[in-house]
């Protein structure tokens, strides 16, 4: 319960202040209108600074499928965990949504855009081109996993992580390689809110993409095991 309660936790407060940037910055008359990518970049650092941190101590925070599937790989933690860690990540990311969509709720009644609205649950490509958005998210996440497997604190059982370097990282991967996809590289984050953009009563929502949805769930695990296999031939 502790892994599952803090990897809920931690993800939950991870997509509270990461989509909660994203609608601040894309939704109409909200006091951060059109501030810009640097603002949605920094906040996500911020989201990623405070979940890491809420939830090390618990589960060693990887607040994200692709983090615990890299490191079951290289049997830093056991393979029956891996559902609890799942669990925790996916209802966390859609409680930190649904805090999203209270949170903002009139500003969602006040933006006619429907890509803006999806925008503040998950991701989309700039240009759309399957194999091109797959390959990002693949290096994208490659990126963050070889960066963590070399944060992941050696003293910890649980592979916790240390909060800013991660932060720093993710910053790094934003700022860098998230122009083509957003920089989903977290299956949880993705489809968890996507799955509530779906459900939740938001006015002319419009579609929740799920023609796409499957690049930001699949390319991530993809880029978490090669990013394993290279971490584990270089130690």
């Amino acid at each position: 319960m502790s892994i599952f309660v803090s990897e809920f936790v931690g993800t939950a407060m991870l997509i509270l202040l990461g989509n909660g940037v994203v609608a601040n910055v894309v939704l109409n008359k909200t006091n951060g209108n059109n501030s810009g990518w640097i603002v949605i970049t920094f906040g996500w650092a911020i989201a990623v600074f405070v979940g890491v941190f809420i939830a090390a101590k618990g589960s060693g925070a990887h607040l994200n499928p692709a983090v615990t599937v890299a490191l079951a790989w290289l049997h830093k933690i056991e393979f029956d965990k891996i559902p609890v860690y799942l669990a925790g990540q996916l209802l966390g990311a859609m409680a930190g949504s649904l805090l999203v969509w209270v949170t903002y709720y009139k500003h969602y009644e006040a933006t006619d855009n429907p890509g803006a609205k999806l925008a503040t649950f998950c991701t989309m490509p700039a240009i759309k081109s399957t194999a091109a958005n797959f390959i990002t998210e693949v290096i994208g996440t490659f990126a963050l996993i070889f960066g963590v497997l070399y944060i992941v604190s050696p003293t910890s059982s649980l592979g916790a992580l240390d909060a800013l370097p991660v932060a720093l990282l993710v910053l790094g991967i934003g700022l860098s390689l998230g122009g083509p996809t957003g920089y989903a590289i977290n299956p949880a984050r993705d489809l968890g809110p996507r799955i509530m953009h779906a459900i939740l009563p938001i006015p002319a929502k419009g579609k929740s993409g799920w023609e796409y949805s499957w690049v930001p769930v699949i390319a991530p695990i993809v880029g978490a095991i090669l990013a394993a296999i290279v971490f584990n031939c270089l130690m």
